[in-house]
């Protein structure tokens, strides 16, 4: 069974860790969502304004790379696709987002989402 994952803060700028991790969950196996406002696709794949848009039905996991207010401002949008964990990587990851993260319910988790699925940020080059 795939396991799907969107990836909010998604990046075409291959020097950022929101593009790093579009590319590392496609290595890992993973149906990758890209989402961001700022492109069409990203890394080839088609990319969605935000976390609604994204035609999957319940994803495996959401992996935030935005700022800690932008986060907190899409937590009831996340929720509303139940995802099974919300990774909140460093950066993103304020006590105020995970306390608003957890009060909606969800399963919270932080670190580096690219390290969890078996990669370092520096295997993807930024060429």
């Amino acid at each position: 069974m795939a396991r799907t994952v969107a990836v909010i803060g998604a990046s075409t700028d291959r020097r950022k860790f929101g593009n790093k991790a579009v590319r590392a969950y496609r290595a890992a196996g993973y149906t990758v969502y890209p989402v961001t406002p700022q492109a069409a696709e990203v890394e080839g794949l088609p990319a969605y304004a935000s976390v609604t848009e994204v035609p999957a039905g319940p994803l495996d996991r959401v992996t935030l790379y935005v700022p800690p207010a932008i986060g907190l401002a899409l937590i009831p949008a996340i929720a509303a696709r139940a995802p099974a964990e919300v990774w909140f990587n460093p950066g993103a990851d304020a006590p105020a987002v995970l306390a608003e993260a957890r009060r909606w319910g969800l399963h919270v988790v932080t670190g580096c989402s690219i390290l969890d699925v078996g990669f370092s940020p520096q295997q993807f080059p930024e060429q």
